[in-house]
């Protein structure tokens, strides 16, 4: 949440993306990479293929490529970060972590 404030994400918006939903203060070109963001960690990295087509022709093949790439970067932290941390848990008796 510190990461999202200092990028000057309002308490607000953080709020409202805790809910699940989209801010409407989402600038309109940027609303379905976002959308797209969301359905690709709701769906466990496995999205539909047309919302894919749709991206892809909407911000182009480097636009897609990139969005996945950052998508794939933020999974792969938080699954490092879980890891971590249920190790922490586990070789500390239930002190550290979780």
């Amino acid at each position: 949440m510190g990461q999202a404030k200092e990028a000057g994400i309002s308490s607000e918006e953080i709020t409202e993306f805790l809910k699940g939903t989209i801010p409407d203060v989402i600038p309109g070109e940027q609303k379905l990479a976002v959308c797209y963001a969301q359905h690709w960690a709701e769906t466990d990295a496995d999205p539909d293929k047309d919302l894919q087509a749709e991206v892809t022709e909407t911000y182009g093949e480097a636009g897609f490529q990139t969005i996945s790439m950052v998508l794939r970067m933020i999974r792969m932290g938080n699954l490092l970060g879980n890891t971590v941390d249920y190790f922490l848990f586990k070789l500390s008796f239930g002190k550290l972590g979780v």
